[in-house]
This record gives C-alpha cells, structure tokens and sequence, in this order.
C-alpha cells in the first residue's frame, strides 16, 4: 500500500481506502471482499444450525457430536472473522480483525486435528478418546492463542491486501509462512495421508465382518457406527475448501503478483467449510429423522418448560395426592 494512503488515514474514510492485491482495479478488490463475506454468511448459517439442532436435542451427550459442536463453535467465529474482512488503517481495530482471523483459523484447523486423531484411534485402534476430552480443548483453545499473539511482536499485523492480517511486506511473508501456511501445509497433508488410511483400514475390516456374527464384531460395527460414521466427513470437508488457497498460496510463492481467478476461488473456499460442515451433518440419517416440525416442537417445549411439564408425584397405599401448590 502506498505511504500517501496511509498517511492520509485520519482524514480518509475507510471505505476510500485501496487494497494493495490489485491496487489498479479497486473493483476486483471489492470483488474479492464482496465474494469472503457472502460465504462466510453462508457459514455463519450453517454454524448456528449446527450449534441449534445439537442443543436442541441434546445430542452433546454423545462425545462424536460434542466434537461436532466444539467444531461448529470455532468454525462460527472464524465465519464472523471473514465477515470483518475488509481494509481498515493500521491500528487496533485492524490489528484486532487480524488476531481474531488468525486465533480462529487456527483454532478451526485444531478441531479438525481432534477429529481425525479420534477418528484413527476409533476406527485403527478401538480405542475411545473421551477421557482426553480436555487436552482436546486446551490444544484448541488454548495454542491457537500463541500463534495468534506471536505476530504482536515488531507490530507485524496490519493491512494486508483487501483485508488486515499479517503485513505482505518482505517480513511478514516470512511471518505468514512461519506461524500460518508453513503448518497448514504440513498438517493438511498428514491429515491427507491419515484420512486415506483410515478409509482403507475400515473398508478393509468391513469386508472381514460380512457373513459373520461375533459379540466383539457387533461392539466395533456400533462404534463405527455412533463415534465414526457421524465424523468422517468433516475432515474430507477441510481438505477440500483448502485445495484452492494451497494452490493460490503455491502461485504466490513462484510469482508476487496475485491471480484474480485463483484469489476469487480462494476465498469462495477459505471461509465455506461451516457451510459444508452444515451440509454433512443434515445428512446423517438420525439427525434428518429428528428434523421434522412434531420433532422440533416437542423439543423446543422439552428445553424451554423443562421438567414441569411431566411431572411424577409419589403413588401408594397411602394415596397421598398432589396439594395445590404442588400442581
């Protein structure tokens, strides 16, 4: 960006600022920001979705759909950080958007971890992860606030092209890399290689159970079931909304000058996984069963009037009834 705009911040308004992405066509900068913010809202909707329908009915009793709703929490905020996503002066208000952007991204790429190490435990091992439910959250909450604080140091957030994240200045590419894509890289590729091991492993150990019928057999075709079958797609849904910024981000580092076709796609993936988390969650067959107007009121009056309205009074010889006040 040019030092006469940043100089002439205080008396500029936001809205005549120029991104730096394309700083001679204002209108495929305002493109790109129009493009984040209409899929982040389609996140953002998926999101509360997610969070209601497994509030709603209670389905956080079951550890898989807590791990779904941790997800879908994290992934809401994440929305709400794309939504910020246009060019303030640097400041603090530029350089809160970018922390928020960074803490949630990486707190999102966490969660996803999680699932896919409890996926290969279930599904590899036989094993439950639930009693590690709270190095789940620390790993996810709480490392995510590291990474998201390094960049503070030398002032390394502030406007970085359309939007306010870390400076695209010869340093802060370096920083971009080194808290951000560097990982990314390395983590969606181990969790490539994960994800395809476990799909052959349970396919292959599918085949061993047809025709059979053992006690051990049933227990693991349950757990398939309840704590994998509801998660597996959640994983595949990261790996393919980061297609697009990982190609974009490999362009850049052979060539500086951004593509508006690959920077379109990159942000219509970037923020889009709350959308598609959405999506796979409506699939599973138990939660589409409950999706029905009967089924959502009687949930809505069970979570609003609670336990009054069944209430159980104590019967026998003595036929003690229910004053008036207790009625």
């Amino acid at each position: 960006m040019e030092s006469g705009i940043l100089a002439a911040a205080n008396t500029t308004p936001i809205a005549g600022l120029k991104c730096s992405l394309f700083p001679n066509n204002q209108y495929q900068c305002d493109v790109i920001v129009a493009v984040k913010r209409a899929m982040a809202s389609l996140s953002l909707v998926g999101c509360l979705f997610m969070i209601c329908v497994i509030v709603l009915f209670k389905k956080y009793a079951a550890f898989a759909q807590r791990l779904i709703l941790y997800l879908s929490v994290a992934a809401f905020f994440d929305s709400v950080a794309y939504l910020m996503g246009e060019l303030h002066p640097d400041g603090p208000l530029c350089d809160f958007q970018a922390w928020w952007l960074t803490y949630f991204d990486w707190s999102v790429l966490l969660w996803v971890c999680c699932i896919t190490f409890n996926l290969y435990m279930n599904a590899i091992r036989s094993v439950i992860t639930e009693k590690y439910e709270w190095v789940y959250h620390v790993l996810s909450w709480g490392f995510p606030l590291i990474m998201s604080c390094l960049p503070f140091i030398n002032d390394h957030y502030g406007p970085a092209g359309a939007w306010c994240w870390i400076k695209g200045d010869d340093n802060g590419v370096k920083w971009r890399f080194g808290i951000w894509y560097g990982p990314l890289f390395l983590i969606i590729a181990l969790l490539f290689f994960v994800y395809i091991y476990i799909i052959v492993m349970v396919n292959r150990r599918v085949k061993t159970w047809e025709g059979t019928y053992d006690p051990d057999t049933e227990r693991s075709k349950q757990l398939l079931k309840e704590d994998i079958k509801p998660l597996k797609g959640y994983p595949f849904v990261y790996l393919a909304v980061s297609l697009f910024p990982l190609i974009d981000r490999i362009q850049n580092a052979f060539n500086p000058e951004p593509v508006f076709a690959l920077m379109l796609l990159h942000v219509i993936s970037s923020p889009l996984h709350g959308a598609l988390n959405a999506i796979v969650f409506g699939m599973d067959k138990e939660t589409m069963s409950k999706l029905t107007p009967s089924q959502i009121k009687v949930a809505v009056l069970n979570r609003t009037a609670g336990a009054a309205l069944i209430r159980e009074y104590p019967t026998g010889a003595s036929g003690n009834h229910p004053t008036e006040a207790e009625q």
